[in-house]
Order: C-alpha cells, then sequence, then structure tokens
C-alpha cells in the first residue's frame, strides 16, 4: 500500500515565477535516489488565490518517516529563499486504498 503526502503551499502571484524555479531545482537535486521515493511532483493552481500542491508518493509509510529523518529532507527544506515567496503550508498524508494506471 503506497503512502501519499500532500503540501498545499501559498504562494503570493508575484513569487510564483521563483518560487517554481527553487522547488524545482531543489526536488531535483535532493530526491533522486531517495529510497521509497516512488514520484514527486509540484502542482500549479489552475485558479488565482489556490495554493500548489506538492505530492510525493512513498512505498509506504516508513519509507516517507525515514526520508523525514534523512540528509536529503535536510537540504530539502534548508532554503530560507523559498520561504521568502511561500506562506503557510497543509501537509496531509494518504494511505492508498485504490489505484487505477492506463
Amino acid at each position: 500500500m503506497s503512502y501519499t503526502v500532500m503540501n498545499r503551499i501559498d504562494v503570493a502571484a508575484e513569487g510564483a515565477d521563483a518560487f517554481e524555479k527553487r522547488f524545482a531545482a531543489s526536488m531535483t537535486a535532493t530526491l533522486p535516489g531517495v529510497p521509497g521515493l516512488v514520484k514527486s511532483a509540484l502542482l500549479r493552481p489552475q485558479a488565482e488565490g489556490r495554493p500548489y500542491v506538492a505530492v510525493m508518493e512513498f512505498t509506504g509509510e516508513d519509507a516517507f518517516r525515514t526520508w523525514m529523518s534523512s540528509e536529503s529532507f535536510k537540504a530539502a527544506h534548508g532554503h530560507s529563499a523559498e520561504q521568502q515567496d511561500a506562506g503557510a503550508a497543509h501537509v496531509e498524508a494518504f494511505h492508498t486504498v485504490a489505484e487505477v494506471t492506463a
């Protein structure tokens, strides 16, 4: 059963481009090779004033918890510049109940 974590991040419109570039660069630099990470994506809102959503899917909750105590996690979350454009973050976690792939 996979484990998905969604982080909803409020970003001011004037800082959106810089936020996207920094977040994508951080993902590229810190996530390859993370044990148990299936995929990660940053989703841009289609409606003004809505949050970005960062989605990470892990093989299980244990893999996610291991990543949270890793050097990769520390490196990904140690960028104070990202916080300049980003406001509040709201994290949600889910166990997969059903899934269909193409």
